[in-house]
């Protein structure tokens, strides 16, 4: 659907975390995030992106390539011909989604319903526990009282990652444990961890490697499912790269919005992998349309808004270890905005 001649409104905003948030080679004290909002015949849609940190693909250069672009986006412009326009990464991000919730309210449906989806359910999240002291670790994860699958950040440092994995294991002997270890493994060191993971009944290693250094996972034994995330950016990555791995992480401010997003989870199915929606910290107003991708994963992470002192109202529900996404939160003609 072609919107013509829309008004264009850009913004960055600085979203505090309620404490820093340490994963192997960064520790995130605050998320800066762009926002868009187009508007046409008194009906609003509204994008947010983090963008991709470890691409340098920041909210300050996303917000002055979108203003570069102002003319073109206002004159009229379709998710497809976005997608070409743009580049994968935060700002295609923000304008796609802005995009999905201004064709819902102008067609008086919500975004799902445009998708060919169903009406969305209630989905299964994992909460994530940050990279720390083993016994910190474990008591963070005695906090999610109310979770049934966990999210472990390793850093590495395969003695201490080893040390953090039993620690939560033992608070939480009954929880589904993924750990995330954010490219900070090589080949040796993985195998010392994977025995580890097999024994504590760890049902996930997210990213092991570095970016680029695939083929190193090829002759690793998958005792462990392994799911690329800095590894696959976007469909054409998948393509090239999907052979590696056993689950693809999405996250639409990696693919640039929803319509990558479900692309990418379609053809990951074709692929024979599994499908996994993330997300890089940010408030409902990100995990709303992430909510609608959830909806085709295998494994869901959209525990964002979890980490920040203060996020939208209204907002994502979380409840039971799941997260739901009420109307009035994004993409339907009931939204509040």
């Amino acid at each position: 659907m072609k919107v013509d001649r829309v008004e264009l409104a850009l913004r960055n905003e600085l979203l505090r975390l309620s404490a820093p948030f340490r994963i192997s080679g960064h520790v995130f004290e605050a998320s800066p995030v762009t926002i868009v909002t187009l508007r046409k015949d008194g009906c609003v849609g509204r994008g947010e992106a983090s963008g991709v940190y470890y691409l340098h693909d920041e909210p300050a250069d996303m917000l002055r390539t979108l203003e570069s672009m102002r003319d073109r986006l206002e004159s009229g412009i379709t998710r497809e011909e976005l997608r070409k326009l743009l580049p994968p990464g935060g700002a295609r991000n923000a304008v796609d989604c802005a995009l999905w919730e201004l064709e819902a309210r102008l067609a008086g449906v919500p975004a799902w319903q445009l998708a060919g989806m169903e009406r969305p359910r209630p989905l299964l999240t994992t909460f994530t526990v940050g990279a720390d002291e083993p016994a910190v670790m474990a008591e963070r994860a005695l906090a999610y009282t109310h979770a049934r699958a966990i999210k472990l950040k390793l850093t590495g440092e395969v003695d201490l990652d080893i040390e953090r994995v039993r620690a939560v294991r033992k608070a939480r002997p009954q929880m589904w444990i993924g750990v995330d270890a954010n490219q900070g493994y090589e080949a040796a060191t993985l195998s010392r961890l994977l025995p580890v993971l097999v024994d504590e009944g760890v049902s996930l290693l997210e990213q092991p490697v570095r970016r680029g250094h695939e083929a190193e996972l090829d002759g690793i034994d998958r005792v462990v499912p392994i799911a690329a995330d800095e590894s696959i950016l976007h469909l054409g990555e998948l393509e090239a790269l999907g052979r590696h791995f056993d689950v693809v992480n999405i996250k639409l401010d990696k693919c640039g919005g929803l319509t990558e997003g479900l692309l990418m989870a379609r053809r990951a199915r074709e692929m024979g992998l599994k499908v996994m929606v993330g997300n890089m910290v940010g408030t409902s107003l990100a995990m709303a349309p992430a909510f609608l991708l959830g909806q085709y994963c295998d494994v869901v992470d959209l525990d964002g808004p979890v980490f920040l002192v203060q996020d939208r109202v209204p907002g994502v529900v979380y409840a039971d270890g799941h997260v739901d996404c009420p109307a009035t939160v994004w993409g339907t003609p009931d939204a509040v905005v």
